[in-house]
């Protein structure tokens, strides 16, 4: 055997060890680090060719794992901005650099633009709701944007559609005469046991409300040869409830035309088969509500009806929330909420191959795979946990038996390479 050999192997063996040694402390250094994945130390030989009366000493060499697919324990915090993902996933957060990446460390709070930033001051990124539901791209970061939750002020929706469902009495009398039609907005127009009254709250554009008045009246049936009904049709008239005469019994004559007319039409079973001019079209307000009255059908019972109509008073923001599936909402001061962003996660084929860099995020690589982007509670993606953080994954009791055992290794590989120098010398000394 190689005398150099074996004191190359005691090399090899303390730069192992050496390694072993940083990943413990680099573990230790981080035990309290929000996300922080542990990494180990594994140790493979290297074998020389060695003839049967020669041996060759090798050595060994070291890779290092990384644990990013094992969760964290999640611990709960008092701020609503502090998440946690609770099964696969990761942030897709970005640096100054504008580059996305991804992690695990959720300690996010709000910068003096109002953007959410963790501690390593990467901003967390996801999609806007200003065009309406967002859609995820799942093979790249386009359309993800910061996520702001500076909102001040006061805030107005104008209301856009609604809808009313219910039931319309299938034994109720068909209004022949035409100016007792409340479409007919005459003196003789009222509210009988045949016509039935609903009232709506709308929102225009400065969040003002504006109240409409629904009535609903049938205005036809068709029979067959035998006598029995085919089919009915009602008649929706909606009117502004603010333009209602102030004298009378009834709220005939308006002061104004009705804002929609719509028509309804059943079939022998009561179900509706169509549903025509349905828009509520207000020139005071200059918007268009688009009413949706699908969830109506005529049985022999009384009538019943409820509706609701999107849009929001003006109200402040009394808070931020952050939903399991990654919806980030304003809640307003009137009990209204308002979404404002949804976080996307994103995953790799093997979490495990990431690429760590600074500040505890990670990149993909040819060995990780590539990454792919959905939301969260969907394709087997986690859950976001607000209020709360996802520990770092150490085993800081396990680390410390790693320390020891690795100042032992090197101690012990030391003395090997402390004993081939023993032997050097004595051959050096047989010259004397």
């Amino acid at each position: 055997m190689s005398i150099f050999g074996s004191m190359k192997t005691a090399v090899s063996g303390m730069n192992a060890q050496a390694n072993r040694l940083s990943t413990v402390s680099d573990n230790i250094a981080n035990v309290n680090t929000t996300g922080y994945k542990a990494v180990s130390t594994s140790f493979s030989s290297l074998v020389l060719p060695s003839s049967s009366g020669n041996y060759n000493s090798g050595g060994v060499q070291t890779t290092v794992r990384q644990a990013v697919s094992q969760q964290g324990d999640i611990s709960y915090t008092t701020s609503d901005y502090d998440l946690a993902i609770s099964g696969d996933g990761f942030f897709i957060v970005q640096g100054a650099d504008g580059i996305p990446v991804l992690t695990r460390a959720g300690d996010f709070t709000v910068n003096d633009e109002g953007n959410l930033v963790n501690s390593a001051g990467f901003t967390l990124m996801g999609y806007s709701y200003n065009s309406g539901s967002p859609a995820v791209v799942v093979n790249g970061f386009d359309g993800l944007v910061p996520v702001n939750v500076n909102q001040s002020g006061l805030t107005a929706i104008a209301s856009t559609s609604g809808s009313f469902s219910g039931n319309l009495d299938s034994n109720a009398e068909v209004v022949t005469d035409p100016a007792t039609l409340p479409s007919a907005n005459g003196a003789s127009a009222s509210v009988t046991d045949d016509t039935k009254k609903m009232s709506l709250v709308g929102y225009d554009s400065l969040g003002a409300t504006v109240q409409y008045d629904f009535y609903y009246t049938k205005t036809g049936e068709t029979t067959d040869a035998s006598g029995a009904v085919t089919g009915s049709t009602w008649e929706v008239a909606v009117y502004r409830n603010a333009d209602a005469a102030s004298t009378g019994t009834t709220s005939f004559p308006y002061s104004s035309d009705a804002v929609s007319v719509a028509s309804l039409s059943f079939d022998a079973n009561g179900n509706l088969t169509s549903q025509a001019d349905t828009d509520i079209v207000d020139p005071k307000t200059g918007k268009t509500i688009s009413m949706d009255y699908s969830g109506f059908n005529q049985l022999a019972s009384d009538f019943a009806a409820s509706g609701s109509a999107n849009g929001q008073a003006a109200s402040t923001v009394s808070g931020v929330k952050i939903a399991a599936d990654g919806v980030v909402s304003a809640s307003y001061s009137n009990g209204t909420t308002k979404p404002l962003y949804q976080i996307p996660l994103a995953t790799v084929a093997s979490p495990d191959k990431l690429t760590l860099e600074s500040g505890n995020v990670y990149s993909a690589n040819g060995q990780s795979g590539v990454t792919i982007t959905g939301f969260p509670q969907a394709n087997g993606l986690g859950s976001i946990q607000s209020g709360a953080l996802e520990s770092s994954n150490v085993d800081l009791a396990g680390e410390l038996t790693e320390m020891i055992e690795a100042q032992r290794s090197y101690t012990a590989n030391s003395k090997v390479f402390q004993t081939g120098s023993d032997i050097m010398d004595i051959l050096v000394n047989l010259k004397r």
